[in-house]
C-alpha cells in the first residue's frame, strides 16, 4: 500500500523555523515529482514548493521564496521542507504530494493527481 506520511509540524513563534518531512512507502518514488501544498482554514489548498525527480530542480510559490527550501533523499524515499522566518500567515495544514505524470514545474497551476499525505499542522504565533 502506497503511503505518504508527513511529520515535523507544530507550534512556533513568528521568525522561527520548522522542518517538515514526508516519508513515502509502498514503492520507489525516485521517478516521481514531489512537493508540498498547504491549506489554511476557510481557504483553498495552495501550492508551496515542488522538486523534480531528475536533476532535483526546485520550484516555489512567491510567498515562500527565500524562506522555504525543499529537498529530497531518494535513497530514503523522503522529501523535506525547511521553513525559516515563519510568519503567522504560514499557518496551515501542510500536505505532501507525489506525482509521476505532472512535472514539478507545473504544480503551481496544475494540481498533482498522484498520491497525497494526510497533512501536518503548522501554527505560527505572532
Amino acid at each position: 500500500q502506497v503511503q505518504l506520511v508527513e511529520s515535523g509540524g507544530g507550534l512556533v513563534q513568528a521568525g522561527g523555523s520548522l522542518r517538515l518531512s514526508c516519508a513515502a512507502s509502498g514503492r520507489s518514488f525516485s521517478s516521481y515529482a514531489m512537493g508540498w501544498f498547504r491549506q489554511a482554514p476557510g481557504k483553498e489548498r495552495d501550492f508551496v514548493a515542488a522538486i523534480s525527480w531528475i536533476g532535483g530542480r526546485t520550484y516555489y510559490a512567491d510567498s515562500v521564496k527565500g524562506r522555504f527550501t525543499i529537498s529530497r533523499d531518494n535513497a530514503k524515499n523522503t522529501v523535506y521542507l525547511q521553513m525559516n522566518s515563519l510568519k503567522p500567515e504560514d499557518t496551515a495544514v501542510y500536505y505532501c504530494a507525489a506525482d509521476a505524470v505532472r512535472a514539478a514545474q507545473t504544480w503551481a497551476t496544475k494540481t498533482p493527481q498522484g498520491y497525497w499525505g494526510q497533512g501536518t499542522q503548522v501554527t505560527v504565533s505572532s
